[in-house]
């Protein structure tokens, strides 16, 4: 009687323990299936064309007196103008900066400066902005020409900008996360898993350099100097594995 008494209790107990056991077991397969994750990085590129061109250039003009440097840099001031409008540009294209009028003082044999004044130099800054970024390059590579006219002249490289860029970087970055999508689930597939929701995006900084550039940067490039360029973007994504 007692001998039937414990071994029933010690059965329950046993198969008890045994399906605690399983149970678990299963919980923990679930859990860590539930974990996996798998991480990618996705990208997308666009070639791109500035729309926008800006010229500088810097008149300069030296004399023994602020006044007479201000006036030898009027005098060349309508030539550059000319210069300009014959190339096609529009009034409202040119921007005049203001007059700046610096002193040049006199240096001693020993490379000390002094205070004692020589002369002056009146500089003054020159902009041409146009939609036609052609016309800007054609102008950058010949106004420096204006020095045969006696023209003193200091011409700046151009910039070249996309104006359309806010929503271009929308589209290039769905494009990079579509990438990293298609990425995961021919990794899923090879692995014989069914690929579960996103839990984490990173957008990654935007890169527009110039064609068939291996420039990069972890703050992102933004370039100037080319006219044709291309705009990458990166997006790095983890996926749950089901």
């Amino acid at each position: 009687m007692t001998r039937n008494s414990l071994l029933y209790p010690t059965i329950v107990l046993g198969i008890s323990l045994i399906i605690s056991a399983l149970l678990l077991s299963q919980v923990f397969r679930f859990r860590d299936q539930a974990n996996q994750t798998i991480n990618v990085t996705g990208s997308a590129k666009r070639e791109i064309s500035s729309d926008l061109g800006i010229l500088r250039s810097n008149i300069q003009a030296e004399a023994g007196t602020a006044e007479e440097a201000y006036q030898r840099l009027l005098e060349q001031r309508p030539t550059v103008l000319q210069y300009l409008k014959g190339k096609g540009f529009a009034e409202a294209d040119i921007e005049l900066n203001t007059i700046n009028l610096n002193p040049i003082y006199e240096v001693t044999s020993q490379g000390y400066s002094t205070n004692r004044i020589i002369q002056y130099n009146a500089n003054q800054l020159v902009q041409v902005t146009s939609q036609d970024v052609q016309k800007i390059k054609a102008v950058s590579l010949d106004m420096t020409s204006l020095v045969s006219k006696g023209i003193n002249i200091m011409v700046m490289p151009p910039e070249y900008y996309f104006t359309k860029l806010a929503d271009l970087k929308i589209e290039i970055q769905a494009d990079a996360a579509k990438d990293a999508l298609h990425r995961a689930q021919k990794i899923a597939e090879a692995t014989g898993s069914d690929l579960g929701a996103i839990t984490n995006a990173r957008m990654g900084v935007i890169q527009i350099t110039p064609v068939n550039s291996n420039m990069i940067s972890d703050y992102g490039i933004n370039d100037a100097t080319s006219i044709e360029k291309e705009i990458t973007a990166v997006v790095s994504a983890s996926f749950r594995l089901d």
